[in-house]
């Protein structure tokens, strides 16, 4: 299965690795709605962001190399087009980014190697899309997870992460899916994987997190082109989905907007 996986999203994933992300991708307003109370990111000095997840943020990145603000290292995903942005936003900050998403886990073993590929790194933001697994997995027989276990599993990685690093500013994302993908059932996804996707949200407000609510700017995504053309699998995004989804989380971030720009007073000549 991990070689599988590996390999579509080698086959999904962008060509052109060097393209950056216009934040308008992002399509479309939304109304306002209850939303965690987690503040809008500030990123200081030589800050360091840390994307971890599954093979969504995985992407194929080439794990052996570790270095910041790597091309292979971050992938060809959404964390690829995301970190172009704020490459060249913050340029003057000299930020580090780091991918340390491994396809196919599940909270429990994001946990498992959490001290090596999170602590360590000493993040200053962590960024987390977690949970398409907890739940696919058990469909095969191969993982019994439960609901309650996935949320017990992440509040638990929450406040390990805070007990280690307080100051870290936290980004939970919503798990999706499309159901017009190739790898959805709907009979055997929902309404139970909704469960999930709404218990991320509840540990985001929990633990003062930004949220970004993945499953919302798919599903207006699909009224335009269709789901396949967005992730052709209904779960891991090809180029669109990618930059659809680096958009968004600028967008909810906060780190897309604009600096006030500092008025100029006009000398007389």
């Amino acid at each position: 299965m991990e070689n599988t996986r590996r390999n579509f999203l080698k086959a999904a994933a962008l060509s052109g690795a060097g393209a950056l992300l216009i934040p308008s991708l992002a399509h479309g307003s939304e109304k306002k709605k209850p939303r965690s109370k987690g503040k809008a990111l500030v990123l200081k000095e030589n800050a360091v962001i840390l994307f971890q997840g599954d093979s969504i943020t995985d992407a194929g990145r080439d794990r052996k190399k570790e270095d910041p603000n790597n091309t292979d290292a971050i992938g060809k995903g959404y964390a690829l087009f995301a970190a172009g942005h704020l490459l060249v936003k913050f340029a003057e900050k000299k930020i580090k980014i780091f991918n340390r998403g491994v396809s196919g886990n599940k909270v429990f073993q994001l946990r498992e190697r959490w001290d090596e590929d999170c602590i360590a790194l000493n993040p200053d933001v962590i960024s987390i899309l977690v949970g398409v697994n907890d739940y696919w997995h058990t469909l095969d027989g191969k993982y019994n997870g439960t609901l309650q276990k996935f949320i017990t599993d992440y509040r638990d990685l929450l406040k390990y992460t805070k007990s280690k690093l307080p100051d870290a500013q936290l980004i939970i994302c919503e798990p999706y899916t499309l159901k017009g993908g190739g790898a959805i059932k709907p009979e055997q996804w929902y309404p139970m994987f909704d469960e999930y996707r709404k218990a991320t949200k509840q540990l985001a407000i929990e633990f003062k997190a930004v949220y970004v609510p993945f499953q919302s700017i798919y599903d207006k995504a699909i009224k335009r082109a269709p789901d396949h053309y967005w992730a052709p699998d209904g779960i891991h995004p090809g180029l669109p989905g990618a930059a659809l989804m680096a958009g968004y989380w600028l967008k909810k971030t906060g780190l897309n907007k604009k600096g006030k720009k500092k008025k100029v007073k006009e000398e007389n000549a």
